[in-house]
């Protein structure tokens, strides 16, 4: 049975010129070009910077679900790393700006280890960016092991996780 993939997508700098939804665009468009089958994708949130306080710009984000097919949690990890370092990201200290972020933070119901990656993404539940855009983009699915929906735990949420939705049509 074909896993549907859920991915976080986040960029706060501009790579060549390109920033925002613009950059999310091209970041699509290259996991398309790998061969990854995307079935929906959310507005462009726009979110203050994690952690709270941080002095950095403010994210852009958005979440894509796609057909996983043949791969496996790692190597849909690995696939997604390389796109990222294709676009310039550099992994120096935790929580610093990026060019580009992308998470597998759902792989269908699957909870544990798998070869090192973590399904579901172990802080997706604390965190507005990913919740907010999941929610819109696939309203029925449920966290494996809290056994509720993105939406439901949205309001669980600190309010200076300021959230909105700035770009329905990027792409």
């Amino acid at each position: 049975m074909n896993q549907i993939a859920s991915i976080a997508m986040g960029t706060n700098m501009a790579y060549r010129g390109v920033s925002g939804g613009a950059l999310l665009s091209q970041a699509l468009s290259a996991i398309e070009q790998a061969g990854v089958a995307v079935t929906a994708r959310s507005s462009v949130w726009q979110t203050a910077a994690w952690p709270p306080g941080a002095d950095q710009a403010d994210y852009y984000n958005a979440v894509i679900t796609a057909e996983a097919g043949a791969h496996t949690p790692r190597s849909l990890y690995d696939l997604l790393r390389g796109i990222e370092i294709d676009f310039g990201r550099e992994r120096r200290e935790r929580w610093a700006s990026r060019t580009l972020d992308l998470d597998l933070v759902a792989m269908g119901d699957l909870a544990g280890v798998f070869d090192g990656i973590e399904l579901p993404h172990p802080r997706m539940q604390e965190r507005a960016f990913v919740l907010a855009p999941l929610a819109e983009v696939d309203p029925g699915w449920r966290h494996p092991l809290l056994g509720r929906t993105a939406a439901q735990l949205l309001p669980d949420l600190p309010q200076e996780q300021g959230y909105r939705p700035i770009e329905r049509g990027w792409g």
